[in-house]
C-alpha cells in the first residue's frame, strides 16, 4: 500500500539481521508480528506506545530499565 504520508512494508529477518541506522522521510510504526526485537531511536532506546484501555503485558526477558 502507498500513501503520500509514506508505505505500509512488511518485513522478515533471520536472528542476526535487520536494518542499519538511518531516517525517513515520514514517521514509521513498527507492529512486531512475531519474534523478539529492539529499535533504538536517536540513540535513546526505544518507544512503545501503549493504547489508551488496551490490555498490555510486558515480559522482561533480560534485565530491564523501564520508565
Amino acid at each position: 500500500m502507498k500513501l503520500s504520508a509514506g508505505t505500509v512494508t512488511l518485513f522478515a529477518f533471520d536472528e542476526g539481521q535487520g536494518l542499519s541506522e538511518h531516517t525517513a522521510p515520514y514517521n514509521a510504526m513498527a507492529f512486531v508480528l512475531e519474534g523478539d526485537v529492539e529499535i533504538t531511536i536517536g540513540g535513546e532506546g526505544e518507544v512503545v506506545i501503549l493504547p489508551v484501555n488496551k490490555p498490555h503485558v510486558v515480559i522482561v526477558k533480560r534485565n530491564l530499565k523501564y520508565s
